[in-house]
């Protein structure tokens, strides 16, 4: 068996469940195998990388286009004897378009976060058109893919990427050894955000960057919709980006500002799934979510569209609901039935915790990994 020497490589400008998928399999990895972080940019990401103690370096790239690069990469992958590069992100993909041409004999892997055909790029919907193009044509230049989840796995074959011996697919995992970082209770959290503090209302939460594919105006159209029936809900938003002013003027346009609460980037997530009753999902296009595990681990049941592999873990009343097509009615009273039935909304709790704790642990999502490495060079 060969000694696997990985590369991971990625830009290091990665936010939500991208950059937690990533840093959890390096941590992971590290001390399994032998791996070295690249990116490129200095970030939140890599000052967390520094606090994990992560093998990392830093190549300041000074442009999407800036090839300049490259050179340092050559000279880590002789220097660490690479073997295998796993890039994550459409700047890593296409970066790695020219690695290939200089380094034909290692395999590169790319993991399929999402779906490249939805992804948003700051900077409009031109940009975001020409880098999704930009994105698909490096993807077809890889050798392998991790897809998040079988439904990914399905959707890059049938779209002509790879076949199912070079596609693969490997669900999130939450490392329950590891604590929970929990600095303020329910009602600090909720009063450090001015919102209303009383055991009669139902808190009702997203988190998730604020994205036209997170569809957090789905969100919202839900909340005015129970807003209308019963005015016991508040609900909780939790991310940053572009569509924020957006999001606010459609709230202002309902006239329901006093219910909606728009938190910005939470420093400790565990806070904020402790403080609601209720997770969400409204997404277009999800691989397996964070959002959905770490809300399970502090056992609070999902309403979601239906995407990624949710249905592995949402089984209907019995740890939340999943809603097709985007069913306002149907997405309105599922979290009204939840929170009418305190007895469903505990069991389902409980249900969650119990099916993500016993079928997507770290110690899985790791061994995984190794599995498909070993593979990867074997072929």
């Amino acid at each position: 068996m060969n000694e696997i020497r990985v590369m991971h490589l990625i830009s290091g400008g990665d936010t939500g469940g991208a950059k937690t998928h990533v840093i959890n399999l390096l941590n992971g990895l590290n001390g399994k195998i032998f791996t070295v972080l690249v990116t490129l940019m200095e970030s939140d990401f890599t000052e967390e990388a520094k606090k994990l103690k992560l093998p990392l370096e830093i190549l300041n790239q000074k442009s999407r286009f800036d090839l300049g690069i490259l050179k340092n990469i050559d000279e880590l992958i002789l220097e660490k004897k690479i073997n295998v590069i796993h890039v994550h992100g459409a700047r890593a993909n296409f970066i790695s378009t020219f690695i290939k041409k200089r380094h034909s004999s290692i395999p590169i892997v790319t993991t399929i976060h999402s779906d490249y055909l939805l992804d948003d790029y700051r900077g409009g919907k031109l940009i975001s058109f020409v880098f999704r193009k930009i994105n698909a044509y490096s993807l077809k230049k890889m050798d392998n893919y991790i897809c998040v989840s079988n439904r990914f796995k399905e959707m890059m074959i049938s779209r002509g990427f790879g076949s199912d011996k070079s596609v693969f697919s490997v669900y999130n995992g939450l490392d329950f050894e590891k604590g929970i970082i929990i600095q303020r209770n329910k009602n600090e959290f909720l009063n450090d955000y001015g919102i209303e503090i009383n055991e009669d209302l139902t808190y009702v939460g997203i988190m998730g960057r604020l994205d036209a594919v997170k569809n957090h105006a789905f969100f919202i159209d839900v909340a005015n919709e129970i807003i209308q029936k019963n005015k016991n809900f508040r609900f909780l938003i939790a991310g940053v980006g572009i569509l924020k002013k957006d999001l606010q003027k459609q709230v202002k346009n309902y006239g329901i500002e006093e219910y909606i609460f728009f938190l910005d980037f939470i420093p400790r997530p565990y806070e904020f799934y402790n403080a609601i009753d209720i997770n969400t999902l409204t997404s277009y296009s999800e691989s397996f979510p964070y959002a959905m595990l770490e809300g399970a681990r502090m056992k609070k049941p999902i309403v979601t569209s239906n995407v990624g592999g949710v249905e592995l873990v949402v089984k209907n009343s019995e740890t939340g609901f999943i809603v097709d097509d985007f069913n306002l009615e149907e997405f309105s009273n599922r979290i009204i039935e939840l929170s009418l039935d305190k007895d469903m909304l505990q069991k389902s709790g409980e249900e969650i915790y119990k099916i993500v704790k016993n079928n997507f642990s770290m110690e899985k999502f790791i061994q995984k990994h190794i599995e498909i490495y070993n593979e990867i060079l074997e072929d």
